[in-house]
């Protein structure tokens, strides 16, 4: 997944860019509401980490902004506010969540992945296609009986294609999930993700196509 964090305290932002790519997680950082405007339009987002308070305004403009321009990208607001007046105004602007300053990075991470469950319509943790289950909350791989671990990245790039089966995703687009700006690497690494979780998938009936020209997609092998 791809996050975007606007957040103006260094440190702070150091510290959950540092988490979440942890995670294995694609993670922005814009310290300022005109960085973050640059952002989204540069790259679409999984998931905004978006605090109030930023040095050239107020992020309640750019959650307002972001929804009346029909942007659904799951929104969770970080604020020093604990005032309930000011968590229902946040709400229903259009936030998806919020957590209150100073915060455990284990709530935010268990935050995080209950508005992107939310946003999938999906219940739980686990989804199953073709033999093969993935549990993202273990970070496993489900396959003929074994119970097999993933790294960080192979985990979402799992999600990805067990989210949309049968859909056709592009090497740029793989890239765009996995990666951040900051990240130095060249479309062969998508390759080398591939081959990973291809392997990790033998012995269940799904894997991964290669569609010649266009991208990768899961598949139910027959």
């Amino acid at each position: 997944m791809r996050f975007l964090l606007i957040e103006d305290n260094a440190n702070l932002a150091g510290a959950v860019v540092e988490r979440l790519q942890l995670d294995g997680h694609a993670v922005d950082h814009a310290g300022t509401l005109d960085d973050a405007s640059a952002c989204v339009e540069a790259a679409d987002y999984d998931l905004i980490l978006l605090d109030i308070m930023l040095p050239d305004g107020d992020g309640r403009s750019f959650l307002q902004s972001h929804r009346n321009a029909r942007k659904s990208t799951p929104i969770i607001v970080t604020t020093a506010r604990s005032e309930v007046s000011d968590r229902v105004s946040l709400l229903d602007l259009g936030a998806d969540d919020y957590i209150t300053k100073p915060f455990d990075f284990s709530e935010l991470e268990a935050r995080c992945r209950a508005v992107l469950r939310r946003r999938g319509g999906v219940a739980a943790n686990r989804r199953a296609f073709a033999g093969a289950t993935l549990d993202s909350s273990s970070g496993t791989l489900e396959v003929a009986g074994e119970t097999l671990s993933l790294r960080n990245r192979e985990l979402r790039l799992l999600e990805v294609f067990f989210a949309t089966p049968r859909q056709v995703f592009s090497k740029a687009h793989l890239m765009d999930r996995l990666f951040s700006f900051s990240d130095e690497v060249g479309e062969n690494a998508i390759e080398v993700y591939v081959g990973r979780i291809r392997k990790k998938l033998e012995g269940s009936d799904a894997r991964i196509e290669t569609v010649r020209g266009l991208g990768y997609r899961l598949v139910e092998q027959t």
